[in-house]
């Protein structure tokens, strides 16, 4: 007996969760939606609370940070290359392709971002050129 029939969870006469799951599995997934819905909830109540004048250097320094996706991308894409499976129809790699450059532009645009929000704090010459 599993862990949702324990439960008592009954979907139209089939047990929920479907039988290719162990109750480990069924488990995580609720543990990674739970911290998905706490991590959202968090989000939008950390931003909104985050005064006009810090948005932009908040937001280009969490996407200069946010280098770490590129790493990530990149490992997933050699994953979905080196490992050919019969069910690998390469969608996988051209996914893996799309999130590296997509994670690439986010982290040169917060380089972008930063480098003319310090720009603004630079003192000007007395030409009026900046020093």
């Amino acid at each position: 007996m599993g862990c949702a029939e324990k439960l008592g969870f009954e979907a139209r006469g089939k047990a929920f969760p479907p039988q290719n799951f162990t109750n480990g599995d069924f488990i995580m997934d609720i543990m990674l939606i739970f911290v998905f819905v706490i991590a959202a909830f968090l989000g939008i109540e950390l931003i909104s609370k985050v005064p006009s004048q810090l948005h932009t250097p908040l937001m280009s320094g969490t996407n200069a940070i946010s280098g770490i996706t590129v790493v990530g991308a990149m490992s997933v894409t050699a994953a979905a290359v080196l490992v050919k499976d019969a069910g690998n129809s390469g969608l996988a790699a051209i996914l893996g392709f799309a999130a590296i450059v997509f994670a690439a532009i986010n982290v040169a645009g917060g380089y972008v971002v930063t480098d003319r929000m310090l720009g603004m704090f630079k003192k000007k010459d007395s030409k009026g050129g900046k020093k």
